[in-house]
C-alpha cells in the first residue's frame, strides 16, 4: 500500500515558516555587511508565494520583495541598508515574510525577522541580548505596522545637473570628425592626414547618437 504524503493542515495564519536568520544586524562602519541575505526554505510538498512587508521600507531595498518558493526548495532575498545615518543607530525595525499557497490570497503564515543598525562591530560584546530588551522589543512591535516593500527601490541619488562636460566634450568631437573630409575627397585644402574613412565616421556618428540619448535622459 503506497504511503501518501500528508501536508498540514492550511488554516490561515498557522503555517510554520523557516528563516534564517531571525535577526539582521548592519554595522555603519562595514561596508560589507550593509547587504544581508535571508533565506527562506518550503519544507512541504506544495509550492508557496511569499511577500516581504516592512515596518520601515524606506530604509530598505528588498530585492525580489515577491515571489515564489518551489516545493522542498529555498530562496535566498537581499537586503540593503540605504540609510546608514547616526539617528539610525539602536532604531529596531522589523520584516514579516507572509507565505501563501500560490492559488489563493490568505496568509497562510508569518514570520518576523528584526533589523538594527549598529556604529560598528567592535563595539559589541559576544552576548546575548538581554531579557529586558527582549521584553521592549515585543513591546514596541506589538502594535507596528508593516507596509509592502517594492522590489528593486531605486538607491537615492542626487537629481542629475543636465550632461556632464565630459559628455559634451565627447559630443563635439564626435560632430567635428562628421564635418571633416572623407578619404578619397581630392578637392578639399584640408590636410590629408584629417581625412578620415568611411568606417570612422560611422562610429563617430553611432557614438553622437548614444550620446544624444544620453542628454535627453538627463
Amino acid at each position: 500500500m503506497q504511503q501518501q504524503h500528508r501536508q498540514p493542515e492550511l488554516v490561515e495564519g498557522n503555517l510554520p515558516v523557516f528563516v534564517f536568520p531571525t535577526e539582521l544586524i548592519f554595522y555603519a562602519d562595514e561596508q560589507t555587511s550593509h547587504k544581508q541575505v535571508l533565506t527562506l526554505y518550503n519544507p512541504y510538498e506544495f509550492a508557496l508565494k511569499f511577500k516581504v512587508l516592512c515596518t520601515a521600507p524606506n530604509k530598505y531595498t528588498v530585492v525580489d520583495a515577491t515571489g515564489a518558493v518551489k516545493p522542498q526548495c529555498c530562496v535566498d532575498i537581499v537586503i540593503r541598508h540605504r540609510d546608514v545615518r547616526a539617528c539610525h543607530y539602536g532604531v529596531y525595525d522589523k520584516f514579516r515574510l507572509q507565505v501563501s499557497e500560490q492559488s489563493q490570497r490568505k496568509a497562510l503564515g508569518r514570520k518576523e525577522v528584526t533589523a538594527t543598525l549598529r556604529p560598528s562591530a567592535s563595539q559589541e560584546p559576544p552576548s546575548p541580548r538581554p531579557l529586558d530588551d527582549e521584553r521592549r522589543i515585543k513591546e514596541q512591535f506589538a502594535e507596528s505596522e508593516f507596509f509592502e516593500q517594492t522590489a528593486f527601490q531605486t538607491e537615492s541619488r542626487p537629481v542629475a545637473g543636465g550632461p556632464s562636460l565630459l559628455t559634451v566634450l565627447l559630443g563635439l568631437v564626435c560632430m567635428a570628425a562628421l564635418m571633416l573630409p572623407t578619404l578619397g575627397e581630392q578637392e578639399s585644402t584640408v590636410p590629408l592626414y584629417l581625412h578620415l574613412s568611411v568606417n570612422k565616421k560611422l562610429v563617430a556618428a553611432y557614438v553622437l547618437g548614444l550620446l544624444t540619448m544620453v542628454i535627453l535622459r538627463t
